[in-house]
C-alpha cells in the first residue's frame, strides 16, 4: 500500500521563531502558525475556528525564516506530518503533531514586521524588486 503525508498550511506566525542548532550545526527553527476558517453556522451566524500548528524547518530554510519571519507575519508552508510522544517529569505520556516544513514562501502583509530590523514596510530586503510593467499583468 501507498503512503502520502503531505500538509499546506497558510496562515500567520503566532509567536517569534526560535533558532537553535544541532550538535553537528545544523540549524533548527521552531515557529508556530495559526490558521483560521470561517463559515456561516446553520442559524445564519458567522462562525470562525482557529487551529494552532507547531512546526519545525532544519538547514538553511530555518535561518531564512528566523532572519526574514516575525510574529503576526504570514506565510505559507508545505511539509509532512511528525508523530512526538515522550515521558513528562510528572511520569504522564505526552505526545504532539508537528509539521516539519520542507517548503514554504513568504505571504505579503502581517502586522508582525516592522519591530524586527530591516522588516519595515520601505525595507529594500523585506520587498523583491518591482520589474517596469508588472502591474500590467491581469493575473
Amino acid at each position: 500500500m501507498a503512503n502520502y503525508n503531505k500538509v499546506m498550511l497558510m496562515g500567520n506566525l503566532t509567536r517569534d521563531p526560535q533558532l537553535s542548532y544541532t550538535p553537528n550545526q545544523t540549524a533548527v527553527v521552531d515557529f508556530g502558525l495559526a490558521t483560521n476558517r470561517r463559515w456561516t453556522g446553520q442559524d445564519g451566524s458567522q462562525r470562525e475556528e482557529t487551529c494552532f500548528v507547531d512546526c519545525s524547518a532544519f538547514g538553511r530554510q530555518a535561518e531564512n525564516i528566523n532572519k526574514y519571519l516575525s510574529k503576526g507575519r504570514p506565510v505559507f508552508i508545505e511539509g509532512r506530518l511528525k508523530f512526538d510522544s515522550w515521558t513528562a517529569q510528572d511520569g504522564t505520556k505526552r505526545s504532539r503533531l508537528r509539521v516539519t516544513v520542507e517548503n514554504f514562501q513568504f505571504l505579503p502583509g502581517g502586522a508582525g514586521g516592522a519591530d524586527r530590523p530591516g522588516q519595515g514596510a520601505g525595507s529594500q530586503e523585506a520587498q523583491a524588486p518591482q520589474q517596469p510593467g508588472e502591474d500590467d499583468i491581469p493575473f
